[in-house]
């Protein structure tokens, strides 16, 4: 499998990112990963790299973002709001999976309003999923 350039991470818990980063690495799924503890890390990360590039296929781009939906400061859904601002100007080409350790409902039912969100795992991230995500997002890096 050829690596993605770039993850994100974004999530408040520390001992959930040790563990999904050390899922991460093995799986060899990235060259870069980085960890934000709030969507307005991530978000300030981001506008950086659209105001320095200006270029939706900039390679500082993720490819790939993980999103936790609870979290202080800015939570997911905060993010989503303001990513898909930045993203209908950029064209990020990044796919969002979100990552929650309680599926309620109505959060699920949430984030069906949002496009750029691809789909849901359950905290923590797992082998499997990681490969899922690979076949079913990303199948030209299976070559």
């Amino acid at each position: 499998m050829r690596p993605l350039d770039l993850i994100l991470l974004i999530d408040d818990d520390e001992t959930t990112n040790h563990v999904n980063l050390r899922t991460l690495k093995r799986t060899n799924i990235a060259k870069d990963i980085k960890i934000f503890m709030n969507g307005e890390q991530a978000l300030h990360y981001l506008k950086a790299i659209a105001a320095q590039t200006g270029s939706a296929t900039s390679e500082e781009y993720p490819d790939l973002i993980f999103l936790d939906i609870k979290m202080p400061i800015m939570d997911g859904f905060e993010f989503l709001d303001a990513y898909q601002e930045l993203h209908a100007h950029y064209q990020i080409p990044a796919k969002i999976m979100m990552l929650t350790s309680s599926a309620s409902f109505y959060d699920l039912n949430r984030l069906e309003k949002y496009d750029v969100v691809k789909r849901h795992f359950a905290k923590p991230l797992t082998d499997y999923d990681v490969k899922e995500i690979v076949q079913d997002f990303f199948p030209e890096h299976l070559a």
